[in-house]
């Protein structure tokens, strides 16, 4: 059994990232950047514990995608390092950042070999500009650029971090509290993904998977006297409205989970619980705009939706083209690429009597090419 734990940190909103996709998303090929950094240390360490520390919203979708222990960030780099730490049972952990991407074999196997020598063990760089702090010019021989990962003693990272000052660094704080470190050579390849424009100095990232996804979703509601009915995020004029939690807006409701499964984020259900008070009566076309949010959020960019509404009555044709520009402006995609179609059940079922409305949506997606902008 391994002695060592390693914590990656993810949970960052990526604010300096400036693009419509969290860093810790990207596809690198199929996997997002989280679990393309994980394999890669994971295989120099193939029995190493793992812990990932994630965004608590993020949680449900990393774990249909692992099995590693998974926990709660908090609100700042070292909350987030603290809750993880509360998972470890080994002596020794192994810290590091989803933005450094690019660890190799040589600095791990590095930190594994100094793991006696100190309380922490830290890869650095040299630096070879000149210094200049404060207006000053200062030794740069005695200046060390900080890398992760940074291997320490647990219990020593976790006394050490029981405190109220922020570090930057886990070394910064064993230091603090008086524990011992000691560096090796860093990896310059070792770059940290702060900025967009970082990407191209990180050569261990190949592209995002060219395939397209495609998802469907099928939704039905019953009417309800006294309700509004919107349908496609278009207001209709019905004395009936739609029973459900939130508006009932059967058509987005459709799309949302026709866009969850090209994606294979789960469903609407999993997204917006019925028994979340949030949602009451909650216009659908905000649902959708979350919805959307989190696709990009997590990589994707969405190329066409098209949907079926099954309805004996009210009649549809002549809201059509309005539901398709409204959708379109909803899924920030040209109203070419969006398409609404309407038909009957030609009398028979619970449509036909004129109970309630069907919806079929099918919706495609694929990732983000952040490799060409």
């Amino acid at each position: 059994m391994s002695d060592l734990t390693l914590v990656l940190l993810a949970a960052g909103n990526s604010s300096r990232f400036k693009v419509p996709v969290k860093k810790q998303w990207l596809r690198i090929g199929h996997d997002p950047l989280w679990l393309y950094v994980t394999y890669r240390i994971k295989k120099a360490l193939p029995d190493v514990n793992i812990i990932l520390c994630a965004h608590a919203d993020e949680i449900p979708f990393m774990r249909a995608m692992c099995d590693f222990t998974i926990v709660a960030g908090g609100n700042t780099r070292q909350q987030s390092l603290k809750n993880a730490l509360i998972e470890v049972k080994t002596p020794y952990v192994m810290v590091t950042d989803v933005a450094r991407a690019c660890i190799n074999s040589d600095l791990i196997n590095r930190l594994i070999e100094s793991k006696t020598l100190a309380d922490t063990i830290v890869p650095t760089l040299d630096v070879h500009d000149t210094v200049v702090y404060a207006n000053t010019t200062i030794e740069r021989d005695q200046v060390k650029r900080i890398q992760t990962p940074q291997l320490s003693k647990t219990e020593v990272l976790r006394l050490a971090l029981d405190t109220d000052i922020e570090f930057t660094d886990e070394s910064s704080a064993v230091v603090a509290y008086g524990g011992t470190r000691h560096f090796i050579m860093g990896d310059p390849h070792a770059a940290k993904l702060t900025m967009s424009s970082d990407v191209g100095s990180l050569e261990c990232l190949n592209p995002p998977s060219n395939i397209t996804f495609t998802g469907n979703g099928f939704d039905v509601h019953p009417f309800e006297e006294g309700k509004p009915m919107v349908l496609g995020g278009v207001a209709i004029e019905s004395p009936l409205g739609f029973k459900a939690h939130s508006d009932g807006d059967v058509a987005i409701h459709a799309l949302i989970d026709a866009l969850l499964g090209a994606a294979c984020l789960g469903d609407i259900g999993m997204l917006f619980p019925d028994t979340d008070d949030n949602f009451k009566d909650i216009d659908s076309k905000e649902l959708l705009k979350q919805c959307v949010n989190k696709l990009h959020q997590f990589g994707f960019v969405i190329l066409h939706a098209d949907i079926t509404i099954i309805a004996q009555a009210p009649k549809i044709a002549p809201y059509k083209d309005l539901m398709r520009r409204t959708l379109s402006t909803l899924l920030h995609l040209p109203p070419a690429r969006v398409n609404v179609k309407a038909t009957t059940t030609e009398h028979l079922g619970f449509i036909g009597r004129k109970e309630g409305v069907g919806v079929i949506a099918t919706a495609s997606v694929h990732y983000f090419d952040w490799k060409n902008g």
